[in-house]
């Protein structure tokens, strides 16, 4: 038996995990194998969940997620070109930590920086203004892509020093069918930024955890080929997996979730264990490379049992394809 945090390594690294480990996103966490820590902040000054840090605010509409953007913070350019990175205010940023700690015993310590890169500038500028931004401003863009994409860097450094194993980056790329820009506008303007924020976390001792919504099917090659460790495919039911696992079936490893559209909603719970077994038959390995993300999702119209048939459908697997009952 081994320790959660070397379980979770092994599933990355390919290295015989004797079981599937599980991260249970929004709740239960210390049921599962990695906790995660929050890095953003609100902007310096405010009290409760207010206005982030980079400007934007996400208003709560009672529907259990995040919330959603009302309107860019810095809708014009020459706003926009005076913004600067905000501070790293590490005591702020790190004074849940010691109460973090003592939740997570031997488990993987992931920070996450919330929100992240394209998602960022989206909010900064909103969202028609960015699609517009890259083609149009392409060094004004630039310039800011940078700011973002550098203070992360920086952020990161901070979470390594405090003892954190990984980081993880949120960036949604996919609509429902394909990708928000053309794959060759991606690999131009994001690939090389985020191969620079990857090869910084190697250098931190940081592994790399990128979460993206959406179909990203024309872009998981990419994200393998410049070294993300664990490639969440937030919705697996609107991918191609089937493609994705011909290109990178035992060379990268998984975050896969049941999808929270579909089966985990309206399916049964043997639908539940069917889905995934074929996704981990797909996307796992004897050797690894596959975990499993329990998310509760009531909102959507999860049920309790539901819920709970998740996580029991991870822990039936076994990496070498043997399910227990």
């Amino acid at each position: 038996m081994t320790s959660r945090v070397d379980l979770v390594r092994q599933a990355i690294r390919f290295e015989d995990p004797w079981r599937i480990p599980l991260w249970y996103v929004n709740c239960d966490q210390t049921d599962g194998d990695v906790i995660v820590y929050h890095l953003s902040l609100d902007r310096e000054g405010e009290s409760g969940r207010g206005t982030n840090e980079w400007g934007y605010r996400l208003e709560k509409l009672g529907d259990g997620t995040m919330g959603h953007p009302v309107k860019p913070s810095l809708p014009d350019w020459e706003a926009a070109e005076a913004l600067s990175p905000p501070p790293l205010r590490e005591a702020d940023r790190m004074a849940a930590a010691p109460a973090y700690f003592g939740l997570c015993e031997d488990r993987y310590r992931l920070a996450s920086l919330d929100l992240s890169g394209f998602t960022v500038y989206t909010l900064v500028r909103g969202f028609e203004n960015s699609m517009t931004d890259f083609l149009v401003e392409p060094e004004r863009s630039a310039r800011l892509l940078d700011m973002i994409f550098d203070w992360e860097c920086e952020v990161m450094a901070l979470a390594a020093r405090r003892g954190f194993h990984g980081i993880h980056f949120a960036d949604d790329w996919g609509t429902q069918t394909g990708l928000m820009i053309a794959p060759a506008l991606w690999r131009k303007l994001f690939k090389p930024r985020y191969q620079k924020q990857f090869a910084r976390a190697r250098e931190l001792g940081l592994e790399t955890w990128f979460h993206c919504c959406g179909n990203l099917t024309e872009i998981a090659e990419d994200f393998h080929e410049i070294g993300v460790d664990v490639l969440n495919i937030a919705q697996p039911n609107v991918v191609d997996v089937s493609t994705v696992s011909a290109r990178l079936r035992g060379k990268q490893c998984f975050l896969i979730p049941i999808s929270y559209q579909t089966v985990s909603i309206s399916g049964t719970v043997e639908q539940i264990y069917a889905e995934a077994e074929r996704l981990h038959d797909l996307l796992g390995s004897a050797r690894g490379g596959f975990l499993g993300y329990v998310e509760e999702y009531s909102c959507m119209g999860m049920s309790a049992e539901n819920y709970a048939a998740c996580a029991e459908a991870f822990r039936r697997l076994r990496p070498g394809g043997v399910r227990t009952s």
